[in-house]
């Protein structure tokens, strides 16, 4: 199967964008991007010291110039930050260049997941179910309206996920 335009995969923090993503770049032997790490590449700061010095209105439109760059690139993998379809506007971006992978969990998942990273700021001082729970209710909407596949990650490896989405795509 050869990729014609981008993938990107989205969803809530923890649900496993980037492990799946590198999944998917080694299987269509293509190249795999992270918004977050262009963002810290081209920033030279970390993603939590960008929140605390810039706000995170300025890393939300660091996203969008993001998806711009990519849009003049080949075709590839990129496993976007946790906010990037929280604006319409890469939304529309990401739909005119490609197509949208929803990858969901639940939040008991979710926590399991990022319960000992220290480098989730929207988590700062609220790594708990509830709190997990409540921020995902306020995304999901906007997550399902910018997909147009939805995959579930609970109880399967990057793999096996990575499976579900190529089967999906032919």
């Amino acid at each position: 199967m050869k990729l014609e335009e981008h993938l990107f995969l989205i969803g809530f923090m923890g649900v496993g964008k980037t492990s799946v993503s590198r999944q998917l770049s080694q299987r269509l032997q293509v190249r795999e991007v992270d918004t977050d790490a262009m963002i810290v590449q081209r920033e030279g700061r970390s993603i939590p010291e960008i929140f605390e010095q810039s706000g995170e209105a300025y890393f939300r439109q660091a996203e969008t110039e993001m998806l711009d760059v990519l849009g003049g690139q080949e075709p590839c993998i990129v496993s976007c930050g946790g906010g990037m379809a929280m604006r319409e506007e890469n939304v529309e971006k990401m739909k005119d260049i490609g197509r949208v992978v929803f990858l969901t969990a639940t939040p008991e998942t979710i926590y399991e997941r990022v319960k000992d990273s220290t480098n989730r700021p929207l988590l700062n001082g609220n790594m708990n179910v509830p709190y997990i729970k409540e921020l995902m209710e306020v995304r999901e909407p906007k997550y399902r309206a910018a997909a147009d596949v939805i995959i579930a990650t609970d109880g399967r490896n990057s793999g096996q996920v990575a499976d579900g989405i190529m089967q999906v795509l032919e």
